[in-house]
């Protein structure tokens, strides 16, 4: 076993797979801005160590830096959304966003890189979303390039060191609740944290480029990456006049 940095594993899918890592042995650094929540995973997990930090502050995020560049995996999770359109939102917000979700998966991708091809082995996991393939704002424009970026990588990194892109639909986590987004629909739209967790563990450990839990998330993949975008320009247009 070795070491796994976690960024965002306070809660949902991030806990989950900080769970998980453990459970298998694995030594754990913990990222997030909510020191008291870190610790007291720690505390549960006893085999983790906490690196508080705001992943859009770029001191704070050079000190991540740091430490990424001798670890075993790297699960970048980090992230949120802004319940609000772009046209209405502050700029200054949707920059943090960009910051969390593109910036610093970008920049601890590239520290941990030299110390795993120099090890021959070494793991990374970006959580990505399945709103990557819908044009719905900032959000999904992220989550598109950290998808594309995985599949990228996943090319260019020498065998032994696996790149996977985890791309959930909707998964019962404090995600809409933390931005304020209400967000219904059927029972069937919603996955499990925990199995979300684990199959994108099991996909980049044997090597999966782009892992999508669920027959019906890999359903609605294929019709979004292939159905016309200009129908889906349309949906996105009725979505935002629905509010």
């Amino acid at each position: 076993m070795g070491v796994a940095l976690v960024t965002g594993p306070t809660a949902g899918i991030g806990r989950e797979i900080a769970v998980e890592l453990s459970l298998q042995g694995h030594d754990l650094i913990l990222v997030s801005r909510d020191r008291v929540r870190l610790e007291e995973l720690a505390t549960e997990l006893g085999n983790a160590e906490v690196l508080p930090a705001d992943l859009s502050d770029r001191d704070q995020l050079a000190a991540v830096e740091q430490v990424a560049g001798d670890v075993d995996w790297l699960v970048n999770n980090a992230g949120y959304g802004i319940n609000a359109s772009f046209l209405d939102s502050e700029i200054d917000d949707e920059q943090a966003l960009l910051d969390v979700l593109v910036t610093a998966v970008m920049r601890l991708s590239h520290a941990a890189l030299p110390g795993m091809v120099a090890k021959g082995r070494g793991r990374i996991l970006n959580v990505s979303s399945v709103a990557g393939w819908v044009p719905f704002g900032t959000y999904s424009a992220a989550k598109a390039w950290v998808t594309v970026f995985s599949e990228g990588l996943a090319a260019q990194t020498p065998a032994g060191i696996h790149v996977t892109a985890l791309c959930p639909g909707f998964t019962r986590t404090e995600f809409h609740e933390r931005a304020a987004m209400d967000v219904g629909g059927p029972g069937w739209m919603w996955l499990n944290a925990g199995e979300v967790a684990r199959q994108g563990l099991r996909d980049c450990e044997r090597g999966t480029v782009l892992s999508i839990p669920s027959m019906r998330y890999r359903a609605v993949s294929m019709v979004a990456q292939h159905a016309p975008r200009s129908l889906l320009r349309s949906v996105s247009k009725r979505r935002g006049e629905d509010g």
